[in-house]
């Protein structure tokens, strides 16, 4: 398998900080300057009227389509909260195929809708597909702890305990208990405390102008972590509230 660039980023619906300005445009330009070759994102307008009807440069496809235009190849969508004027959820975005696509629903409140969206992707010039799954967690430890059980059974049944699996999104966990609920069950690894196996904690990534909080994070299985970088400040902290993560990533030659 050929190595890999993977990022994850929560864009805040589009929308800069507070909502003052709409950033979706800026966002894309960020995005392909990065260059992923897969893309976890979070908190993607799927549809919003308003926005369409407010903003003369609102794109005219969902922000999904929109930001993978002519580099991404491949989107998958999974719609988590739905109102009269449109919807959001996740998103992941691929330059190689994905074969399936599937999202979980593990929302454990009512008024907090939360999926997590399951992606199988084809290598290129391989028959190794990779297991790519993009989370956004609930804002409350008890269901936090309820959604990574519930995505801890979900991969254990579906996807098994060997194929390679790379876990990744806004996990809202800034106790870091992700680690032992999550991380140690499905036997993967955080890409910063993975760099040459060093160990240590997630990368801090909120908020984005000077990040404080481990909120994001990458968690693999079945890959050497090469490199890993929070991208904050200017311009990403103009984009979103959160950080983007980003990952190099090689094949552990025992898989």
């Amino acid at each position: 398998m050929p190595t890999l660039h993977v990022a994850t980023y929560n864009i805040h619906k589009g929308f800069s900080q507070f909502n003052r300005h709409m950033m979706v445009h800026e966002l894309r330009e960020r995005l392909r300057s990065l260059g992923p070759d897969i893309v976890f994102l979070q908190e993607v307008q799927g549809l919003h009227l308003g926005h369409a009807e407010r903003h003369e440069d609102w794109p005219e496809v969902s922000q999904h389509d929109f930001l993978a235009e002519d580099v991404w190849q491949a989107t998958a969508y999974g719609s988590n909260v739905v109102y009269d004027h449109g919807h959001h959820g996740n998103a992941i975005l691929s330059r190689f195929p994905i074969r399936h696509s599937h999202n979980q629903d593990v929302t454990h409140l009512r008024f907090e809708r939360r999926g997590v969206l399951h992606c199988v992707v084809q290598m290129p010039d391989s028959e190794q597909t990779v297991h790519c799954v993009c989370v956004h967690l609930s804002l409350f430890g008890r269901s936090r702890r309820k959604q990574m059980e519930a995505l801890s059974v979900y991969v254990e049944e579906l996807v098994g305990t060997d194929a390679p699996l790379i876990v990744a999104g806004d996990f809202n966990d800034w106790r870091n208990r992700a680690d032992d609920l999550l991380a140690q069950r499905l036997g993967m690894t955080e890409v910063f405390g993975g760099i040459g196996g060093q160990g240590g904690a997630p990368g801090r990534s909120f908020p984005a102008k000077l990040p404080l909080f481990r909120l994001d994070r990458i968690y693999v299985r079945g890959f050497n972590v090469d490199r890993a970088e929070i991208h904050f400040g200017a311009p990403w902290s103009r984009i979103s509230d959160h950080a983007a993560l980003s990952a190099h990533l090689s094949r552990d030659g025992n898989g």
